[in-house]
């Protein structure tokens, strides 16, 4: 089954929200900045204030509705999601590390017979 994808026109509107949002964003790190002889708590506080307001102002846009609606969707699917059991998880873990262990063996062993063949029978180095 295909799915066909939706481009989204933004809005005049929406790229003045945006805009705002990237403003209040920069104004914030300015206002931080500047305000370093008041304190912290008054950097500290622009700061997130300045923050919260761009957050704000980019989910009333309609890529941050779209943002929003993907998160919704997103844990709508995890949800759905058959998480494997303690059991099964440590069995798959086992099964994994010992195939490492089994490969590891494998490669080295493979390694020391060209090692042996090249340099012992080939070119008589040892």
């Amino acid at each position: 089954m295909a799915t066909s994808q939706v481009q989204t026109v933004v809005s005049p509107l929406d790229k003045v929200k945006l805009a705002g949002a990237v403003l209040l964003v920069v104004g914030a790190l300015v206002a931080f900045y500047l305000l370093a002889k008041q304190g912290p708590l008054a950097q500290w506080g622009a700061l997130i204030i300045g923050l919260a307001a761009a957050v704000a102002v980019f989910f009333v846009s309609e890529p941050g509705r779209e943002l929003f609606a993907f998160g919704r969707d997103a844990t709508r699917e995890v949800r759905k999601v058959v998480w494997p059991s303690r059991k099964e998880a440590i069995q798959m873990t086992a099964y994994v590390f010992g195939f490492v262990a089994v490969m590891a063996i494998f490669l080295w062993l493979t390694d020391k017979t060209l090692e042996w063949l090249l340099y012992s029978v080939v070119l008589g180095w040892r």
